[in-house]
């Protein structure tokens, strides 16, 4: 028993050791949204509110976290302080006439608090950013769900696409987003998946022809898929844009978010 006492008790003791003795306190760095130990690429994401109808689509957000997560990434999280155009009610799917709602107040419930004033976003301290999508990026970060291929992008939505890109540093988008890229960045490939709507299957498929009328190259891909233009180094991905099975578009920004990282080579 002498012998038993004395394999266990050490154990014991480093079993209820206190928290402080065993964990360090967070770094800087660590109190960011990433999980990896060694910070990899720094990867700014921008957010257009919480809810698909009226704001970011969820999933989407909290898929490119969990694939900037695994990839090492270290990720800020960015929203404009700026009114949303409406605010929808989801239960219903219709404009909920007394409420009005801050684009940067909501993101911060998807960022769980951890949001910066778009305005604040430097591309020199970023390797790449990304943009996801639902129905707020066409209405919160540009009018294009009002006014299509004569829309307009928001002033500091258009200043990070425009840095990001003239430093060469690499942008991702997904479902709706990839309209803003094509608005601003000129002669840029990008994808929203299929340009025919096939029963159903790619309900927003004339989204694609007012790409092309925005001057830029509709590219056709799968939802698993993500289209890299190389040239200027803008990924994007289909995502809610086609109707199917949701490890589908988790699959598919991954494959977004993997060539983002890629071309940040680090």
């Amino acid at each position: 028993m002498a012998v038993v006492r004395a394999l266990v008790a050490p154990r014991l003791l480093s079993a209820f050791a206190p928290l402080s003795a065993r964990h360090h306190a967070p770094s800087q760095r660590a109190a960011l949204h990433s999980s990896a130990p060694r910070p990899g690429a720094r990867v700014a994401l921008v957010l257009s509110g919480c809810g698909v109808y009226d704001g970011t689509e969820i999933h989407e957000a909290s898929a490119i976290l969990v694939h900037l997560s695994r990839g090492g990434a270290e990720v800020q999280i960015f929203a404009p302080d700026v009114p949303q155009m409406h605010v929808i009610d989801h239960t219903k799917g219709e404009p909920s006439e007394s409420e009005s709602r801050n684009v940067l107040a909501e993101s911060a419930r998807i960022a769980r608090g951890k949001i910066t004033n778009l305005a604040q976003l430097n591309a020199a301290n970023h390797d790449a950013a990304i943009f996801p999508g639902g129905f707020g990026a066409a209405k919160n970060l540009s009018t294009f769900a009002v006014d299509g291929k004569d829309c307009k992008v928001n002033k500091e939505v258009e200043r990070v696409l425009k840095d990001f890109h003239g430093a060469k540093k690499p942008i991702g988008l997904c479902c709706i987003a990839p309209v803003l890229a094509a608005k601003v960045i000129k002669g840029v490939e990008v994808t929203v998946g299929h340009e025919q709507e096939e029963g159903g299957k790619w309900p927003y498929a004339g989204t694609a022809e007012a790409i092309k009328a925005l001057g830029a190259k509709h590219c056709v891909k799968g939802v698993t898929e993500a289209h890299v233009d190389q040239k200027n180094k803008v990924v994007t991905t289909p995502a809610f844009m086609c109707e199917t099975a949701l490890h589908h578009i988790h699959d598919g920004i991954g494959a977004m978010v993997k060539k983002v990282l890629e071309l940040t080579g680090k």
